[in-house]
């Protein structure tokens, strides 16, 4: 692959339409600041007149070829000029490479010819007529339970945190008029289609009451604004899609709908499709290698820290000793005092984590410390200082070898302060920090944190899952003693 040739690609995207002379084309460069030429911008040799199919050829294949590099652009983009870059890691790690970068090429390919196909199947609907007759062309309106509509408008006042939509829905819904721009103009909204259209079918001229005289069902469920009310709230899908389901099983009990199995009932939605979309997929599984691959391009610049406080009532405690390590070298060594209560927001910890190299981790008010897992899920290596705070713990989560996930300083060195705790790491190679951190990323880090109640796990197993497990094969073996 020429990366030269891709850096230096022009994306077109061209749309024709029955109302425009000339083709309307989008352009854009693969790299920031492209420069792209005015001949480029403007060139219109694929005329309207050269039929849909041609223009999507040519859309087709000047689009998908740099679609297919823009993620190995990326990754070069955001390397780091080594010879062993994070893309290079990454491609080996998740699958990354030319063979899948193909298959994604055939895919988008496929799915913008299928597009295609369905608009030329609906440009085949496209009336010449006005349809002045209602003869056999008869339209039914569902007479819905509120709650699938009215009850929905109701809410207008809790669905967008910046606004209030209910003052949009005055005038049936077409919002305040405009007096400026004269007569019929109003601030409509973008979400305001749904209760427009409803309003508007009512009065149709070919609205019939007799379901057998209908040949188009109009179904005015709200469904853009079913979703919008929980577009800034963290509701699961399951609470999102209770309304729509409903819905499905009030259909299923009409007999008009199963008499073309539902393909001449229309919805009409306000809301673009995406926010309707369910991912089938492994979500959790997506979201720990997003995490991961943040952990690992996180800038750390700081060699060391430590968030914490000093115990001076205890006896035993090293975190004095530390604290003024760090704070004597404090061009390395970054110090969060949690007498402050900034230890009490989970953001500022893993924020300090993500931007250290090592975090200090002494003991508390027992050996085993939960800042461990903190730094191990942000990708900082955490110095023990007790071997009771972590490896003679958790057998099932962490190796046996404990020098691939941290470092060990005997805390009676610390006492006796004949190490200072910051210059020790200083000395271990920027290798060895490197191949410790991916492998806390890469190995340790999905098994230390939980996936939610609907996580699906494909790629990894999650701390509930390998507890789980084993417990199984422990129990297996109980008859074998």
């Amino acid at each position: 692959m020429n990366r030269q040739q891709d850096q230096n690609s022009v994306v077109h995207l061209c749309v024709s339409s029955r109302k425009l002379s000339n083709l309307y084309c989008l352009s854009a460069g693969t790299q920031p600041s492209l420069q792209i030429p005015v001949s480029l911008v403007n060139h219109s040799s694929p005329t309207v007149n050269a039929g849909a199919k041609e223009v999507a050829d040519f859309d087709v294949k000047s689009l998908v070829p740099t679609l297919s590099n823009s993620s190995s652009f990326r990754n070069e983009e955001g390397g780091n000029g080594e010879e062993n870059s994070d893309s290079d890691i990454k491609n080996s790690d998740f699958g990354v490479n030319d063979s899948s970068d193909k298959g994604d090429a055939k895919l988008i390919e496929d799915a913008f010819r299928e597009v295609e196909q369905l608009l030329q199947v609906h440009r085949s609907w496209i009336s010449d007529s006005n349809n002045s007759t209602c003869e056999g062309r008869g339209i039914y309106v569902y007479d819905l339970p509120t709650k699938f509509n009215k009850d929905l408008l109701a809410q207008c006042g809790d669905m967008i945190p910046w606004e209030d939509f209910c003052r949009f829905l005055s005038n049936d819904a077409f919002g305040e008029p405009i007096q400026k721009l004269g007569r019929g103009w109003h601030h409509t909204h973008q979400y305001s289609l749904e209760p427009i259209f409803h309003a508007r079918v009512l009065k149709h001229p070919c609205r019939v009451y007799d379901q057998n005289a209908a040949r188009l069902f109009y179904v005015p469920y709200y469904g853009g604004l079913d979703i919008l009310r929980w577009h800034f709230k963290n509701a699961s899908d399951d609470v999102k899609d209770s309304l729509a389901l409903d819905l499905v099983r009030w259909l299923e009990s009409q007999g008009p709908w199963y008499r073309n199995l539902g393909k001449d009932h229309v919805f009409v939605l306000g809301k673009i499709s995406w926010d309707f979309r369910r991912n089938d997929k492994s979500s959790w599984d997506d979201d720990i290698v997003t995490w991961q691959l943040k952990v690992i391009k996180s800038k750390r610049r700081n060699l060391v820290s430590f968030a914490g406080a000093a115990r001076p009532g205890s006896s035993d405690s090293i975190r004095t000793i530390l604290i003024e390590q760090c704070l004597s070298k404090s061009n390395n060594c970054e110090f969060l005092n949690c007498t402050s209560g900034q230890c009490d927001q989970p953001e500022s910890i893993v924020e300090l984590f993500l931007e250290s190299e090592f975090c200090l981790q002494p003991p508390g008010d027992s050996p085993t410390r939960k800042s461990v897992f903190d730094s191990l899920v942000s990708g900082c290596i955490p110095v023990l200082f007790d071997p009771f705070t972590a490896y003679y713990q958790y057998p099932w989560h962490f190796p046996a070898s404990h020098d691939k996930y941290s470092v060990f300083i005997d805390k009676e060195e610390v006492t006796k302060k004949s190490v200072d705790v910051v210059e020790r790491l200083m000395k271990i190679p920027d290798r060895e920090r490197e191949n410790m951190r991916r492998y806390i990323v890469y190995e340790l880090l999905p098994g230390l944190v939980y996936g939610d109640l609907n996580s699906k796990f494909d790629k990894f197993q999650d701390a509930f899952s390998i507890s789980m497990n084993n417990l199984r094969q422990r129990v297996s073996r109980l008859n074998d003693v």
